[in-house]
């Protein structure tokens, strides 16, 4: 399905503001300081300690050969606010000096170096050379980051090579939750969002060369760019500086990789089948009763190849890449119950024989035995869920002068995957149907550097990044081919709607498609600095746009449940072919809407020296995040103060009082750079993203949502029954406010020799209106019981938007649930970071850290979000551990090149690893009453939990869990369970990967690599969440069918991957 292009929308004061602002930022010059590249400054002094004005600095980078230029000011300081990241030398002259060289100087992604540089008396022929010592406690900046350079980035084990996964490498940030949304990964493609220092998963600024790679929808990552593309990874985890914004969470800063001043290149492919996989714990070689249990089919084969050099000695650069992946896997699907061949005979309705034909026959007992389907008619069968991926990128570098450096990078992704569960209310699990997921992703960034002169410098940056996505059901059946009769304004012909039995199976669909998106985000940036004296200042200014165009159909759904009790009792399999659907629901018309939202921001920053061994760091910002507006106003949405449906052109005010002051010291106390001690305080606000309105465009009058649920709805003409219908439409508060947190930190770090540091730190964390979900129909609580009457029971015919479906001769429309975007969340986070860092040296490099954190919220999620309060009116009562909230956390990665020397068969071995061992994540049991009424209601507590480890029984056997929970209900009278939200702790994991790497020169610049790594390699299995639906006589509850790895896929056992380079 082609989506049409996003067309600018906007007013004349809008293309005013603009320009008046990039006006400014030209003048002032955003958040861009050594975002993609470092900063390097110090003091030029003689052996006196006296600085040395006007000392020339020349900072040569080794791979390249480029010079840059300075000279010292009255103070003696220098300062290059941005150099390309790499190796440097260093040279400092002066007349009257010996020449200083300062040479294998490291300069990392986004961080700022200082080199103090000391000249002697004599002759400027004569030079004295030293080699730099590694950088390894901050004595100048305060905010909490750690840099994951290139040899970890290209040598540890990296399940998937995935770039977001290096992210758990670092203190503060935690596996995703089980019921994480963006963290949660996707097939064959990795986690698109993180939970780290107690934020959402969407709080995250990705930023590759200084450009969002953001998806302003969701907040999620655009995609993930080819890892062997990326020179370095930062993460900065809380109270970054305010040359930083857009989010309140961490900032990840990636460096793509350059050419250099010769030719390199180098081809690869990693490897994977289930052959070389160990079996998962809950698939064991043979079934109970001994049959044979086979392996799902899986292969996955991920290639590519880079090259780079110079066009132009010492003044241009390339490096180009490709990578591509093919993953071929089968997932098993099972229904429990599908309809006897006696049950096919009896029915009568013609839609529903003409649907059961496309249901396959029974094929298992309970067992799982292949038998008689009369025994027991359950299904299980195969379906595929591959994954084909493309991508390439092209990185330029060009030297115009010696006051002028410009840079660009462009990658482009193409990528379809399969999807064969994807359902509705349940997963689908019968085979043809699900969907396919098609997606073309862009990103490309322009940036230059312009030296005004000694002390000034700006930097400009132009970008954009763009996601294609259409999601298309498999099975495109037509309903008038089933005699299905949809409501005027269904979707036409796009699939039948979906089909949920209750406890028996799931198919057709899927809700809420086709669907599909096209999304862009443009970025323009600039920022001056300015070295004076002891200060260093920064000045900036962004302007982002996001421009979102959606395409939302619904074809729809039937359910069908048990009715009746007794003699009148009717299963849900029994109702479904006797034609009796107890609900359906559809849209009529669509949802689609074009988004414009522009966001604006301006900062200062001052770092200032106030004595050489003491730096404070002050700094402003500012955001203006507009309210989004929509191209043809078809916002519309539901009033609390009038009950009515109302047109929405701003659907909530613009946020005007984001102001973020950040603070923070760095004091070296012995003098020596040895030992620091770091604090600091910051405001940080986060832009909303266009999610929060997307449902409004889907409200009526040009988008309907229809839900029936009189019981007894025909299937061949569902609309029939629409005299009955109840509308759920979608709400923002209009008083809604950007989040913002509160960070602070205090951090004490120590070189304890030549490549090993420590640091120990607390870091605090208050986050306040986050964005909180709520039923405001939800029927009132009187005296602690759940009702029955709704606030707002229906829609009055006095309402500015009225559908015809809700005036005569349809009786008035009934109001259902009425989910409202608002903004009363609150969290926060506590916490002892540790970290241990040896740098390489000795053929060993490794980091370790420790976290102890606790994260409390009212919610874990902004988006995705399926977890409604236990009781809308009373949010607090839902204030408990985060989902996300991980106790313990002990990480260790790194790598070692073997000792031996000698021939091609003893040399260039190399062994590495990472270790991961955590605490797990909190679980909300709950039980499942008011059927239709949107609450998460959990159970009574009773007596005693009992948490047991035993996967087959996590919460003990039926007796004791039946004697620690109970249903809040006395008849059809329920009220809120007393069992607080995310009260017990599940199951925890420890993870071992390892590689062994043989380089093998075959000539000087030519080398074979050969990798084995091994994901999970002591087998281990690490258990997902139990079954969480409680009733007493539950056969699921507490029950554990599935595994996890560190990086939340699912399905961990010992996987083994091959790989094959060859550099030159």
């Amino acid at each position: 399905m082609e989506v049409a292009a996003v067309q600018f929308v906007g007013s004349r004061n809008l293309f005013l503001r603009a320009v008046l602002l990039a006006a400014l930022s030209a003048v002032l010059g955003t958040s861009a300081l050594a975002q993609s590249t470092a900063s390097l400054s110090g003091t030029v002094s003689d052996a006196t300690g006296a600085v040395v004005v006007n000392a020339k600095v020349v900072a040569t980078k080794q791979g390249t050969g480029v010079e840059s230029a300075t000279q010292t000011d009255t103070a003696g300081a220098y300062l290059f606010p941005s150099l390309p990241i790499g190796i440097y030398r260093v040279q400092a002259t002066a007349p009257g000096f010996q020449s200083a060289i300062i040479s294998n100087l490291k300069l990392e992604v986004a961080t700022a170096v200082v080199q103090n540089i000391q000249l002697r008396i004599g002759q400027a022929a004569e030079t004295v050379e030293i080699t730099a010592d590694t950088a390894l406690v901050d004595t100048t900046t305060t905010s909490m980051s750690q840099v994951i350079n290139d040899k970890t980035v290209q040598e540890i084990p990296l399940n998937g090579r995935h770039f977001t996964d290096l992210s758990l490498l670092t203190p503060g940030t935690v596996t995703p939750p089980a019921n994480g949304f963006l963290s949660a990964p996707l097939r064959g493609q990795g986690s698109f969002g993180i939970n780290t220092a107690g934020q959402r998963e969407d709080t995250t600024n990705w930023l590759v060369n200084g450009i969002n790679l953001n998806d302003n929808v969701q907040n999620q990552i655009t995609f993930q760019p080819p890892i062997d593309t990326l020179a370095e990874y930062k993460i900065d985890n809380s109270s970054f500086p305010a040359e930083y914004g857009r989010n309140s969470g961490a900032i990840v800063n990636l460096a793509t990789r350059s050419g250099t001043s010769e030719y390199h290149g180098e081809l690869f492919e990693f490897f994977r089948n289930n052959d070389l996989d160990a079996r998962n714990f809950f698939n064991p070689v043979l079934t109970s009763t001994g049959a044979p249990n086979p392996q799902a089919a899986f292969k996955r084969n991920d290639f590519g190849a880079s090259f780079g050099g110079p066009i132009k000695k010492n003044k241009v650069f390339f490096f180009l890449a490709y990578e591509g992946l093919r993953q071929h896997q089968s997932l098993t699907v099972t229904s429990n119950r599908v309809p006897s061949q006696n049950e096919r005979a009896g029915v009568t309705s013609p839609a529903i024989q003409k649907i059961i034909a496309i249901i396959p026959a029974a094929n298992l007992v309970g067992s799982g035995t292949p038998t008689d389907p009369a025994t027991f008619n359950a299904f299980t069968g195969g379906a595929l869920a591959n994954v084909s991926l493309n991508q390439g990128s092209a990185d330029l570098d060009v030297e115009l002068s010696s006051k002028d450096r410009i840079h660009g990078y462009y990658v482009v992704q193409k990528d379809l995957r399969q999807e064969p569960t994807a359902g509705g209310a349940i997963n689908t699990n019968l085979p043809g149907f699900g969907d396919t997921r098609d997606g073309f992703r862009h990103l490309a960034t322009l940036s230059e550097d312009h030296f005004f002169g000694p002390s000034l410098t700006n930097t400009v940056r132009l970008g954009f990044n763009r996601i294609h996505l259409t999601f298309t059901p498999n099975a495109l059946l037509d309903p008038a081919a089933f005699g299905i009769t949809m409501p005027a304004g269904a979707p036409a012909a796009t699939g039948l709607p979906f089909i949920n039995i209750g406890g028996a199976l799931g198919f057709a669909g899927p809700t809420g498609e086709p669907q599909g998106r096209g999304d862009t985000t443009a970025v323009l940036n600039d920022t001056l600095s300015w070295l004076r004296g002891r200060h260093t200042f920064a000045f900036g200014g962004e302007i982002r746009r996001a421009y979102n165009n959606n395409i939302a159909l619904n074809i729809g759904s039937f359910t069908f449940n048990q009715t009746g009790s007794g003699a009148t009792l009717q299963t849900a399999m029994q109702n479904f072919l006797n034609d009796s659907a107890s609900a359906f629901t559809v849209q009529l018309g669509s949802g689609n809407d074009k988004i414009l939202q522009p966001s604006y921001d301006v900062f200062a920053q001052d770092s200032f020296r106030w004595k050489p061994n003491f730096t404070v760091n002050v700094g402003l910002r500012y955001a203006w995040n507009s309210s989004p507006s929509e191209a043809a106003g078809r916002f519309t949405q539901f009033d609390p103060t009038t009950g009515t449906l109302v047109p929405a052109s701003q659907p909530y005010h613009t946020n005007n009082k984001n102001f973020q002051p950040r603070v923070g010291f760095a004091w070296d106390p012995f003098k020596n750079g040895k030992t620091s001690v770091r604090a600091s305080y910051a405001i940080l606000t986060q832009d909303p993203t266009t999610n929060v309105v997307v449902g409004l465009s889907g409200n009526p009058p040009f988008a309907i949502p229809i839900s029936i649920s009189s019981g007894a709805i025909a299937v061949e003409n569902p609309g029939s029954s629409l005299g009955a219908t109840s509308l759920g439409p979608a709400a923002i508060n209009q008083n809604f406010n950007d989040m913002y947190s509160q960070d602070w930190n205090l951090t004490v770090e120590r070189q304890l020799t030549s490549s090993v540091g420590l640091s120990m730190a607390y870091v605090g964390m208050k986050a306040t209106h986050l964005q909180l979900n709520q039923n405001i129909n939800q029927p009132l609580v009187t005296n602690g019981i759940f009702g029955s009457t709704r606030p707002f029971p229906t829609l009055p015919a006095t309402s500015p938007v009225l559908p015809s479906q809700c005036t005569a001769p349809h009786p008035a429309c009934s109001l259902g649930n009425i989910n409202q975007v608002n903004s009363n969340g609150n969290s926060n986070y506590n916490a002892l970071w540790v970290t241990l860092d040896k740098h390489f040296s000795h053929g060993l490099q490794f980091l370790s850290s420790y976290t102890f954190s606790k994260s409390l919220d009212y919610n874990s999620l902004s988006t995705g979000e399926t977890y409604i309060l236990q009781n809308a009116y009373n949010p607090r009562g839902d204030y408990g551990p985060s989902e996300f909230d991980v106790r313990h956390r002990f990480v260790l990665s790194g790598f070692f090149q073997l000792p031996f020397k000698g021939n091609r068969l003893v040399d260039g071995w190399e062994v590495g690893t990472v270790f991961q061992a955590q605490t797990g994540n909190p679980l909300n049991p709950t039980v499942a009453i008011n059927p239709g009424v949107s609450l998460t209601v959990r159970p009574d507590v009773i007596g005693p939990i009992q948490v047991t480890g035993d996967p087959a029984r996590w919460f003990g056997t039926s007796t004791q869990f039946a004697a620690a929970f109970a249903t809040p209900c006395v008849g059809t009278t329920c009220h809120p369970g007393s069992l607080s939200r995310d009260a017990i702790t599940g199951p925890g994991f420890v993870n071992t990967d390892f590689s062994v790497i043989k380089n093998t020169k075959l000539t000087e610049k030519l080398n074979v690599q050969f990798r084995g790594e091994m994901f999970d390699i002591f087998n281990h299995p690490n258990f997902g969440n139990p079954g969480l639906t409680f009733t007493p006589t539950s056969t699921t509850f507490g029950k554990i069918t599935s595994t996890r790895f560190p990086t939340g896929d699912f399905g961990s056992a010992r996987q083994i991957q091959f790989a094959l380079k060859l550099l030159f």
